[in-house]
């Protein structure tokens, strides 16, 4: 007996033999390798069993042998099911169209739903939602992925703390958390404002408490600045130091440039691969081959197909071949200085407060080494350097 997916795949008849000879009828076929099985015996001279299609045409030498007398029953398998949907056309293309229909609703965009904004945030988040393309009718593979949305949105929406993007069937989901800004301060509790680090002081504004310290004063990190003490003795009162105490504070940076940098660039030229993976076997649609760039980097971008809730096991795949290019610099000696001068300049200011300012710097020592500039530069910086000290119980 064969195995019954072959068997349905293939096709196979119920057939019964009648005559005096059934068992001869059972024994040539069985010579003839013709593949019977489930051989029931109905009667003295009849019985019941099933043959494969592809054997069929093999029996009628061995009836003419044998003498029997053969009746086909019934007819199963794919074969015998093709024949019989082709015989009804328009219900068969009835069906195909309404699974296509569904196939293709599935795969289109049909709500876009914001909830936690405020109508400005969800206007503005509308705006660019649409400019990505994400709008009703729109086929879901055709559209960034989840992940890309959302980092998009959330660096146009200034106003948005966090925006959540979430696929549900046929609609997308934007969740948004809003800044949200203090209301009203909590009383500051005592305090004295203390050092944060060495400094000369550069200058000071006590708005409350007593300064301790004058401009063009050395200070060291943890050095009372405004004390939280106000009054006079016996009539001392405890109170929130606050003020402005701005300080001169130094810096070091070592920073090095090669005389020759090479570096990579995009030159704007791409190649477009589509394609489709069906149970991970992947089938080109359109952009066949590798392009012909000598460098190139890759994105690729995938998106599964959906029937109603269920995601299939098919992929529409999208590579994009970007050409990159190799260009070699070679800077002057007074270049590279140049420039790795303003480097240090900039990775210096990303560490200070907003409100720094660099005042003066100036070129400790400067060597060509292996093909760079290797510069120590000393900077000297205006900045806030009060910090708050609670004052204990019994200070």
């Amino acid at each position: 007996m064969k195995n019954s997916w072959t068997n349905t795949i293939s096709g196979f008849s119920r057939i019964k033999v009648v005559g005096k000879y059934t068992e001869l009828f059972l024994n040539r076929c069985i010579r003839e390798n013709v593949s019977i099985w489930h051989i029931r015996r109905v009667g003295d001279e009849t019985i019941v069993c099933y043959v494969a299609l592809e054997d069929v045409k093999r029996l009628r030498p061995i009836v003419k042998e044998t003498k029997v007398k053969l009746y086909f029953i019934e007819r199963r398998g794919m074969p015998f099911f093709v024949k019989k949907m082709i015989s009804r056309t328009g219900f068969v293309a009835g069906v195909l169209s309404f699974v296509a229909i569904l196939f293709i609703l599935s795969n289109m965009v049909w709500d876009v739903s914001i909830e936690g904004a405020s109508p400005k945030v969800e206007y503005q988040l509308s705006q660019a939602v649409q400019e990505l393309g994400i709008k009703k009718g729109r086929f879901h593979f055709l559209l960034p992925s989840v992940e890309e949305i959302q980092m998009k949105v959330t660096s146009e929406i200034e106003e948005a703390t966090w925006i959540g993007v979430t696929l549900n069937g046929t609609t997308y989901h934007f969740n948004v958390v809003e800044q949200t800004f203090p209301e009203k301060q909590e009383p500051i509790p005592p305090r004295h404002l203390v050092s944060k680090k060495k400094a000369i002081i550069y200058d000071i504004f006590v708005e409350q408490g007593q300064g301790k310290v004058v401009p063009n004063d050395f200070v060291d990190k943890g050095e009372m600045l405004i004390s939280g003490f106000i009054g006079k003795e016996g009539k001392m009162e405890i109170a929130p130091a606050k003020g402005e105490i701005f300080g001169e504070v130094w810096y070091k940076s070592n920073v090095s440039i090669p005389l020759v940098s090479e570096f990579s660039t995009l030159t704007g030229e791409n190649k477009k691969n589509y394609s489709l993976s069906i149970l991970n076997v992947n089938v080109p649609i359109w952009g066949f081959g590798k392009p012909e760039f000598t460098e190139y980097e890759i994105n690729e971008y995938s998106s599964n197909f959906k029937f109603l809730k269920w995601v299939l096991p098919i992929k529409y795949n999208r590579k994009y071949f970007l050409e990159k290019e190799t260009l070699i610099v070679e800077y002057s000696t007074e270049e590279a200085r140049s420039l790795a001068t303003q480097m240090a300049r900039e990775e210096l200011t990303k560490k200070l407060d907003e409100d720094a300012v660099i005042k003066r710097e100036k070129v400790l020592h400067e060597t060509i080494e292996n093909g760079k500039v290797k510069l120590m530069i000393h900077y000297q910086v205006i900045e806030d350097i009060a910090i708050s000290q609670p004052i204990i119980q019994g200070d």
